[in-house]
């Protein structure tokens, strides 16, 4: 009968662990036609809204103004055990800079995306970036 119990016991541990996947994103995709439509020393503010949207956020900077647009993409891993769980987050961010000269008309254009490089990494310990 002990037999049985501490079986029993062991078939719980091993069903209560188990490992999970995770995956968040914050913001729409960007479309490269429509980045590409916004030319410098010509598109004005309502041009950029009508073509992307309102944007994220506005900073304002001496007397100019930026617009930024982002999309976050989360993806995490986890080990869960009954009595330590553990869990590998990655967060990347693609970034859309446009900075408006004092009449708001575009004066520059960054752009970068680097979510397409974001995987999965379950092992917590792991420094290395895949």
């Amino acid at each position: 009968m002990q037999r049985l119990m501490h079986s029993a016991a062991a078939g719980v541990l091993l069903f209560a662990m188990g490992c999970s996947f995770s995956r968040a994103t914050l913001g729409d995709e960007f479309n490269a036609n429509q980045i590409a439509t916004i030319k410098k020393g010509e598109t004005s503010k309502a041009d950029v809204v009508t073509i992307l949207g309102a944007p994220d956020r506005v900073l304002p900077m001496n007397g100019q103004e930026l617009f930024q647009y982002y999309r976050y993409d989360a993806k995490a891993g986890s080990l869960l055990l009954i009595l330590v769980n553990f869990v590998r987050l990655n967060i990347k961010s693609d970034d859309l800079y446009i900075w408006f000269n004092r009449e708001g008309i575009v004066q520059d254009v960054i752009f970068g995306k680097r979510t397409e490089t974001l995987q999965f990494q379950f092992w917590p310990f792991d420094e290395s970036e895949r």
